[in-house]
């Protein structure tokens, strides 16, 4: 992005000049489907499409952003307590990331607002997690605008990423886990072990997917997150129900071995799936980690496509519930999977039950995968991603 566009846009808007700019990156999730809230371990990555911003402090403690595509967003810096009626809105998550960023600072309020032009190449429901790069954007702005006046050094990119998580969960309303957030801040391909969640194990791995060959595609399904986020929540509630079976408060903490079948008629069968689910998928995780170290794409692609079906028959977060007849992303699955045959891999990206797959297309057929994929599910359809920071 032209620092010059934003430098224009954001005088045009607010008759001044911005002070700085900041950008966060869009995320794709490699492996690890639901594993993050249990804390468990996961795959992700940052990718080239990003959220940029230019902004400038205020004299007054009113916090004015305007977003391409959303519109004039205004917040009270000095009102920051959550709001049910504001869940699932941009403000909110403005609100929860300057709380966040105030609580790690030890600091009772802003001594002054800011104004800001946000321009996004990743859009919204496209499953590369537009409301954690915007969340990881705000954080970056606080850290620029409010050293020293509020703490003495910047947050962390880990301390972004929770104050990311924060927002969501209890601004916004989504009780998601932490992985989109932490691969938007820490940046490329990311192996993230969530065993202590305030203090996660984060190993950057080195692998180039074009010099191997491939291209990383993500497939828009067409399906819309609207009035998904009860069957999301189920997903974390499903897992967590099981763990407190066995008295414990996430997955990660119950031993693999208890869940036998005989406690199906005590749980249900959807939450042993889940369970279930959750145990494979991490192991998927190491095993493609350990793949990727070794260049064994093989190996790393049988795990990717491992993911996918479990994520299909296990977790059964591909077709929702509520809407048995809206199969739009299982169609791009098995749409993909058939166009590609046994070289790639094709899995669900992210939370589930609308938004976009991953494809790992050979270079020398994506011209061809990428005209039948659109023809079969929607013109624009098929994004070529590039790993980014």
């Amino acid at each position: 992005m032209d620092k010059s566009y934003l430098h224009e846009k954001f005088q045009e808007t607010f008759g001044y000049a911005p002070a700085d700019f900041a950008e966060a990156p869009g995320r794709v999730e490699l492996l690890g489907n639901h594993t993050d809230h249990q804390n468990g371990k996961v795959l992700a990555a940052s990718v080239s499409l990003k959220a940029y911003a230019a902004f400038a402090p205020r004299s007054d403690s009113d916090i004015i952003l305007y977003s391409e595509g959303l519109g004039k967003i205004a917040v009270s810096a000095q009102d920051l307590s959550p709001d049910v009626s504001g869940f699932g809105t941009s403000a909110a998550l403005i609100r929860g990331m300057v709380k966040a960023f105030l609580n790690k600072a030890g600091a009772a309020s802003l001594p002054y607002g800011f104004d800001a032009y946000v321009k996004s190449e990743v859009l919204t429901g496209s499953g590369l997690s537009s409301s954690a790069a915007f969340e990881v954007l705000i954080g970056r702005i606080l850290n620029r605008l409010y050293v020293p006046d509020v703490t003495a050094k910047p947050l962390s990119d880990v301390d972004v990423a929770l104050a990311g998580q924060y927002a969501e969960n209890i601004y916004f309303g989504k009780p998601c886990g932490l992985m989109d957030q932490m691969a938007c801040s820490v940046g490329k391909i990311v192996f993230i072990d969530f065993k202590d969640p305030k203090d996660p194990v984060i190993e950057q791995i080195t692998f180039d997917f074009t010099e191997a060959g491939y291209a990383l595609c993500a497939i828009d399904s067409g399906a819309s997150h609207d009035n998904l986020t009860e069957e999301y929540a189920a997903i974390p509630a499903d897992m967590k129900a099981i763990a407190h079976y066995f008295g414990k408060e996430v997955l990660r903490d119950v031993s693999a071995s208890l869940l036998t079948d005989d406690i199906r008629l005590f749980v249900g069968e959807q939450k042993l799936r889940r369970a279930k689910h959750f145990y494979a998928e991490v192991a998927r995780v190491e095993n493609a980690v350990k793949a990727l170290k070794e260049n064994d794409l093989k190996t790393f692609f049988k795990n990717v496509t491992a993911s996918g079906i479990s994520s299909r028959d296990v977790l059964q977060n591909v077709v929702p519930a509520s809407d048995p007849s809206n199969t739009r992303l299982l169609t791009a699955m098995e749409t993909a999977r058939t166009l590609l045959g046994d070289d790639g891999a094709v899995r669900i990206n992210g939370g589930g039950f609308a938004g976009t797959i991953l494809a790992f297309v050979p270079l020398e057929h994506l011209d061809v995968f990428r005209e039948k994929i659109e023809d079969a599910i929607g013109a624009g359809c098929c994004h070529v991603l590039e790993i980014g920071t």
